[in-house]
């Protein structure tokens, strides 16, 4: 089910399936789609963990080297403003939180988050490795 975001300078809106853990759908624009693996999140989730960098959304210019849209255009797709929709669905799902109109904080215990949701910890076992 497709849920509804504001874009990052909340100009216009996006829609988005899916999540950071399982992966995204992010559907923009008249008939604009891109898809980000859960494999791409946790990559960008440790590039950028505890750090506060800018979020290179802009349409209009090639994203500052160092901030999330260059990381995103070098790494997941030449959408120059990918960043505006990838931005806005780290800070709804809890990873990161928007500081001021262009800067994103990761937070750094997103391992634990993601890692938990994901992995099945069995306590009450002892290890047979026979």
């Amino acid at each position: 089910m497709f849920k509804s975001l504001p874009t990052w300078g909340k100009r216009g809106s996006f829609f988005y399936d899916g999540s950071v853990k399982k992966g995204t759908i992010i559907r923009f624009g008249q008939n604009g789609k891109k898809q980000i693996t859960a494999d791409k999140y946790l990559d960008l989730l440790k590039e950028f963990s505890g750090q506060l960098v800018d979020i290179g959304a802009s349409t209009r210019t090639t994203p500052a080297a160092g901030s999330v849209g260059a990381w995103l255009m070098e790494n997941v797709t030449k959408t120059t403003a990918i960043a505006s929709y990838v931005g806005p669905i780290l800070v709804e799902e809890g990873y990161a939180e928007k500081v001021g109109p262009s800067e994103l904080r990761f937070n750094s215990d997103y391992t634990v988050r993601y890692l938990l949701d994901t992995v099945t910890i069995d306590l009450g076992r002892k290890h047979d490795p026979a």
